[in-house]
């Protein structure tokens, strides 16, 4: 399988050296970096040529890099029921850069990168329909960036005076914040449920 993988991401590459950054195989997966201006034309070219036939989107993706310049990697997996082969593109953007959309190609994407757009805030150029997909319309934040706190910023419920949804600031009563980390490796006086299997084994 690897050879063949191999040989696919070198056709690849000679094939549309204007989208084809580099390609690698880890793990038996072929994996290529993309230019994200190309894409499109890219993945067009996957699903039509012979060789390749990735005539199905599996799945659109995100993963957030805050360290890096181009924070975001757009990170799209195919499958070519034909030759029996899938297929990971690796689009890397910066936050303010807008990548274009593939549902001229494969209408499936829509709701893919409306999904993508809502967690990571990642912008796709010519979407026909760009709202969030998940949140609510007036959500604020992108929940899967790492600096999304885990309390978000606003918490919803429902108040029985106004007989309405009401949004407000999320506010963390004090009782919330105390943990009792129960351990005995941190000089506990007591013991655990378990801790005897420990006794008996000496």
């Amino acid at each position: 399988m690897t050879e063949a993988l191999k040989e696919l991401g070198a056709y690849i590459e000679l094939k549309r050296p204007d989208c084809v950054l580099g390609w690698d195989i880890t793990l038996d997966e072929l994996t290529v970096d993309v230019a994200p201006a190309n894409i499109a034309g890219l993945v067009d070219f996957l699903r039509t040529d012979a060789t390749c036939k990735f005539s199905t989107l599996v799945d659109i993706t995100g993963v957030d890099y805050p360290a890096r310049g181009k924070r975001f990697d757009v990170v799209y997996h195919f499958l070519s029921m034909y030759q029996n082969h899938r297929i990971r593109l690796r689009a890397s953007v910066r936050e303010d850069e807008m990548l274009p959309s593939i549902t001229s190609v494969h209408p499936s994407a829509n709701w893919f990168e409306r999904e993508v757009f809502d967690m990571f805030g990642v912008i796709f150029s010519g979407h026909p329909d760009m709202r969030r997909l998940l949140t609510d319309y007036g959500f604020r934040g992108y929940p899967l960036r790492k600096d999304f706190p885990t309390t978000g910023y606003t918490e919803v419920r429902y108040d029985e005076t106004a007989k309405r949804v009401v949004y407000e600031p999320v506010k963390l009563v004090q009782e919330y914040r105390q943990f009792d980390f129960m351990s005995p490796w941190e000089g506990a006086k007591y013991v655990l449920p378990g801790d005897e299997k420990e006794e008996g084994a000496k």
